[in-house]
């Protein structure tokens, strides 16, 4: 197996909790909030961890937030390396209104990090080894251009590592324009990408097959929610459909997703093999509230359900 090592440079502390009724204008009672360490990369560090793997988190964090957000991941027993920064670490809010059973997810920015403070993160990507997976997943705090993910992409090139990015917007584009290993957009993403912001089914195989055929990944999984994704490489193109279930909480679904494709590739598995597992994770994750993220037990019975669906269907080339 070679190594994981995700990167988050705007993690948050993820507290989730429930209220009977959201009502305007009045002071509501919650449920004992859930605190969890959340943002792109930690989450898919947390969900490899429940599969019984190993990867190393590397994260920026600061002020007493940040402090409280490393206990956090030492109680997840995650190899981590924490650069600090000045700033306070953001926390994000997830409530579940129980008469709707519709769930209210509150993003905040995040500190602004200067140069001095990310550069160390660019140094530790510098010491990857050849075919290390580095994944960076999560949005780009204030003060952290888009551009340092060419930079990333270039790095990681020269080490001969592969890159694994789940980021969307213009640092998408910066990570393309210098070439990655794997993308995993969805499709307000992709169509953003790609200049269609009514992308369709046969508009995402041209768009991923141009992002293929010009050399800037070599995979492209593009998420579809609770239907599935589609998976496009050089020598295929086929959509996964997910199995259905009765979600309670679709957060850290697609960090479910990455970390079963990224593991299953560790290993060796080819990228159908891998993306089919990597659906069953994201699934999973969704049967649990709050971001607890997927579990083993829950992914190896809907695994078998994405083997035993006799509709998986290839596109027409």
């Amino acid at each position: 197996m070679n190594r994981i090592i995700t990167f988050t440079f705007n993690p948050a502390i993820d507290k989730s909790t429930t209220i009977g009724h959201l009502v305007p204008e009045k002071k509501l009672a919650c449920s004992q909030p859930v605190f969890e360490p959340g943002g792109g990369g930690i989450n898919v560090s947390r969900a490899i961890r429940n599969l019984g793997e190993h990867s190393t988190a590397v994260y920026l964090s600061g002020g007493y937030t940040g402090r409280f957000f490393s206990s956090l991941v030492e109680k997840e027993h995650l190899d981590f390396i924490n650069v600090t920064i000045s700033g306070k670490t953001r926390e994000n809010l997830v409530v579940l209104d129980l008469s709707t059973r519709q769930q209210y997810r509150f993003g905040m920015p995040g500190p602004t990090v200067s140069e001095k403070e990310w550069q160390p993160c660019l140094e530790i990507i510098n010491k990857c080894a050849a075919d290390d997976y580095i994944v960076v997943s999560g949005s780009l705090p204030p003060g952290m251009p888009p551009e340092v993910m060419g930079e990333i992409a270039a790095i990681v090139k020269k080490r001969r590592a592969k890159l694994v990015v789940d980021i969307a917007g213009k640092a998408l584009e910066c990570a393309l324009k210098e070439g990655v290993y794997l993308i995993k957009p969805n499709l307000t993403e992709l169509g953003a990408y790609a200049g269609n912001e009514h992308i369709t089914e046969p508009d995402v195989y041209q768009a991923a097959r141009q992002i293929i055929n010009r050399g800037q990944s070599a995979v492209v999984v593009v998420s579809l929610g609770a239907s599935g994704c589609i998976l496009v490489t050089k020598d295929e193109q086929v959509m996964i459909p997910a199995p259905l279930v009765k979600p309670l909480s679709t957060v850290g679904a697609g960090d479910s997703m990455l970390a079963g494709i990224v593991l299953r590739l560790s290993k060796g598995a080819g990228f159908l093999g891998a993306v089919r597992y990597g659906i069953a994770c994201g699934t999973a994750a969704t049967l649990h509230p709050g971001t607890a993220l997927c579990q083993k037990e829950d992914v190896e019975k809907l695994y078998q359900q994405v083997l035993n669906n006799a509709s998986v269907t290839m596109a027409t080339w």
